[in-house]
């Protein structure tokens, strides 16, 4: 387990996507600060699974992404738990499928604030703890929408592009000090967040849900087959390795070939 004593942060980590990274960071030693929005009682049970399952310590943060207080608040729990955050992985996100000019502005700012600003949020409060320590790994879920557009995903799209510059940019002011930085950009999952935009979808481009899965969504990637989350989180834990050291401000595709064309 070469993450023992080790802790890893990671936002939106009650399903999909989020809940993968956990579970194979846990598989591997590390303990965990998740992040969602779920009833107490089901986060509790969440937290003491898994516990019970991998052998670490699980620490729960209800923190709402669009607040920078309650994301500084998230990131301070864990370094009072386990005394720093050593492995940050910034996965909330959300979706909504409109043309811009019917686009509400609630939808723009939220989606903003989630999928991009709380990486920056989250980040800022955890690097002094890192640099400390001198390691750390910060891994952004980008998106194949941080290489290329979608019709209708003005909000989701320009995140995504602004999380593959933050990459960037954060990796070039840590370069020396034993923290990489890189982030990952999947093609079609099937998780909650891309069931959901279904409907929408069906909405805007007047189509059957069989429409939006195949003409839509897996036309996009060329080996018609959704990537699994444990393969994005298989990728995820490859970059705490010490192989990964030297990949850094990298945005990694995992698209079935999508931006390959």
């Amino acid at each position: 387990m070469f993450l023992k004593d080790r802790t890893a942060a990671i936002t939106g980590s009650t399903s999909g996507i989020g809940l993968a990274y956990a579970r194979a960071l846990a598989k591997e030693g590390a303990n965990l600060v998740i992040n969602g929005i779920m009833p107490p009682a089901d986060a509790e049970k969440l937290r003491t699974d898994l516990e019970q399952e991998f052998g670490i310590k699980v620490v729960f943060s209800p923190a709402d992404m669009t607040k920078p207080a309650e994301i500084a608040g998230f990131i301070a729990e864990g370094e009072k738990a386990f005394g720093a955050i050593d492995i940050l992985i910034n996965n909330a996100g959300i979706q909504y499928v409109a043309p811009i000019d019917e686009f509400p502005l609630e939808k723009w700012d939220q989606i903003i604030a989630i999928n991009l600003s709380s990486a920056f949020h989250t980040i800022r409060a955890a690097l002094p703890k890192m640099k400390e320590k001198g390691w750390g790994r910060i891994i952004n879920t980008a998106s194949a929408h941080a290489f290329v557009a979608s019709p209708f995903k003005s909000a989701y799209v320009s995140a995504k592009h602004g999380i593959a510059g933050l990459t960037k940019t954060v990796a070039l002011e840590v370069a020396t000090k034993g923290i990489t930085v890189n982030a990952i950009a999947p093609g079609y999952v099937w998780t909650p967040l891309v069931e959901k935009q279904i409907p929408d979808t069906m909405k805007a481009r007047n189509m059957t849900k069989e429409q939006v899965i195949n003409d839509v969504l897996l036309d996009a990637q060329p080996t018609k087959e959704f990537v699994t989350v444990e393969q994005v989180a298989a990728l995820a834990l490859f970059l705490c390795t010490d192989a990964a050291k030297s990949i850094t401000g990298a945005t990694l595709p995992i698209d079935g070939g999508w931006t390959a064309a």
